[in-house]
């Protein structure tokens, strides 16, 4: 069952994650292209720390994305337990 209606903040969450990628990857590239003349090490080394920066902040979002949905299912799994106990309880009456 696919899931279609997404709250406000997983939408969010969603423009987020693909900011920060955009981040990682251009904000990498073209400080790595403006830096070059200053030597490639310095530029190679700067473009890799905002590479990093933005992926530390996509694992993030993608961490509470996957615990949204975590909770979610915890969530339906709960009630489906719920129905099987009540159920239980009214085959035990007879």
């Amino acid at each position: 069952m696919l899931k279609t209606d997404k709250t406000r903040f997983e939408k969010f969450l969603s423009l987020l994650q693909g900011a920060s990628l955009a981040f990682a990857i251009a904000g990498g590239s073209y400080l790595f292209l403006i830096l070059l003349p200053f030597g490639f090490l310095f530029s190679l080394a700067v473009g890799f720390f905002f590479f990093l920066l933005g992926s530390f902040f996509f694992v993030m979002f993608e961490i509470a994305q996957l615990q949204i949905d975590k909770a979610e299912e915890v969530k339906k799994q709960t009630q489906l337990l719920e129905k099987l106990v009540h159920h239980d309880k009214t085959l035990s009456d007879y």
